[in-house]
C-alpha cells in the first residue's frame, strides 16, 4: 500500500485561521502552516467557543436575515418559534430555500 502524501492547507483554511489570528492575537506557526491537518489541528485549538447561556440556541443575525430575505420572496411567514431555535431557523430556510 502506498503511503499518501500530506495535502496542504486549503485557501479557505488559510483564510480562517488568518481572521482568528487576528482576533485573538495568536500566531500561525510555518509547520502548522504546512499541511491541511495540521492547519485543522491548529484552527480547532484557536477558534471561538460556541456560545453558552440563554441565548446560545437562538439562530444568528446572518441567519434571520436570510430567512427574511426568502420570506420576502416566496411571501411567507416565518414561525415565530424559528426565532427562538437556530435548528428550526435552519429547517425552515432548507424548506423554503429558492430553487
Amino acid at each position: 500500500m502506498p503511503i499518501e502524501q500530506p495535502q496542504p492547507a486549503t485557501e479557505k483554511q488559510v483564510r480562517y485561521a488568518q481572521a482568528i489570528a487576528l482576533k485573538t492575537g495568536a500566531t500561525i506557526p510555518h509547520r502548522a502552516r504546512a499541511t491541511r491537518a495540521a492547519l485543522s489541528q491548529w484552527i480547532e485549538a484557536h477558534k471561538p467557543k460556541a456560545p453558552t447561556g440563554k441565548f446560545a440556541n437562538y439562530p444568528s443575525s446572518k441567519q434571520v436575515a436570510f430567512a427574511e430575505r426568502i420570506a420576502r420572496i416566496k411571501h411567507r411567514e416565518i414561525p415565530h418559534e424559528c426565532f427562538r431555535d437556530k435548528v428550526m431557523m435552519s429547517k425552515w430556510i432548507d424548506g423554503n430555500k429558492p430553487r
